[in-house]
């Protein structure tokens, strides 16, 4: 398996596979990785004749420091794992001066509006973070597809908007989100729960499935004050927000368009741990 951690190495050796006709794939990580990675990876060979997984903890879409520093770090078991899948994955694991030089921030985006609501609401200045470095990643590698997991869908959408503004030649890929057997949606940030947490968070993905099985008799609103009522009952978790909005566009839903496909979102904290799930509705 070949590891790069500087860009320039990581271009030239591309280059030249690129001369052998050969597909590429792209996986972006924050590294910590689970079967939800891995989920994307075999998606990504099944497409491409070579994977790049980028493992890059990316410190400018982080709103709270102490968010970054915990954030879980397992580079060597991350390789060991991927070692596992094909040596047809290349890894690539820069520094922050790498990728940033002297200067750590943003550039700033124009999402039209897709990073106003929910996430971006909460967490300011996110989405730009996740912008640059997405836009990085595409630029530096190339690829023929990058692959995302839909767990993070208003960030998926938010890059397919990026991609689409910037005119980039790259194919992006959603792919389902990979589950405990309690529902719970899998993330890096699960390694941070302890065990009697991580069995209550099904509760996470059992609302979700609950409101899905009203939204066809209730409306949005009255969904969303039953949610809200639930968790607050339940003193292990907080909830941070609940919406129910369109797909697409990611607007919050007023009154049910039967043209429109629409999703239930879902913030929630427990053990100082904030965890994100998202469900299709219709």
């Amino acid at each position: 398996m070949h590891i790069f951690d500087r860009k320039k190495e990581l271009v030239s050796f591309l280059q030249d596979e690129r001369k052998k006709n050969i597909s590429i794939g792209l996986v972006p990580t924050m590294g910590a990785l689970h079967t939800g990675h891995v989920s994307l990876v075999k998606k990504a060979l099944s497409e491409n004749g070579l994977v790049v997984v980028s493992i890059f903890v990316n410190p400018t879409q982080f709103d709270k420091k102490d968010d970054l520093e915990k954030y879980p770090r397992s580079l060597e078991r991350d390789v060991e794992l991927l070692q596992k899948e094909s040596d047809q994955i290349i890894v690539f694991a820069p520094s922050i001066d790498e990728i940033y030089g002297k200067s750590v921030k943003s550039q700033s985006y124009e999402f039209d509006g897709l990073d106003k609501v929910m996430e971006g609401e909460f967490r300011a200045g996110h989405f730009n973070g996740v912008g640059t470095i997405v836009e990085l990643l595409l630029r530096t590698v190339s690829p023929d597809k990058a692959y995302f997991g839909e767990k993070d869908f208003q960030q998926l959408q938010i890059i397919r908007k990026m991609v689409q503004i910037k005119k980039l030649p790259y194919a992006i890929i959603g792919c389902p989100i990979e589950r405990e057997p309690n529902g719970l949606a899998k993330s890096s940030r699960n390694e941070r729960l302890s065990e009697t947490t991580k069995e209550e968070a099904g509760l996470i993905y059992e609302t979700l499935l609950a409101a899905k099985s009203k939204f066809g008799t209730e409306s949005a609103s009255s969904i969303r004050h039953w949610v809200k009522s639930e968790f607050g009952k339940n003193p292990v978790f907080n909830l941070e927000y609940f919406e129910i909005a369109d797909e697409n566009t990611l607007t919050p839903m007023l009154k049910k368009q039967n043209d429109q496909k629409y999703r239930a979102f879902i913030a929630v904290y427990a053990d100082g741990v904030r965890l994100i799930d998202n469900l299709r509705l219709n």
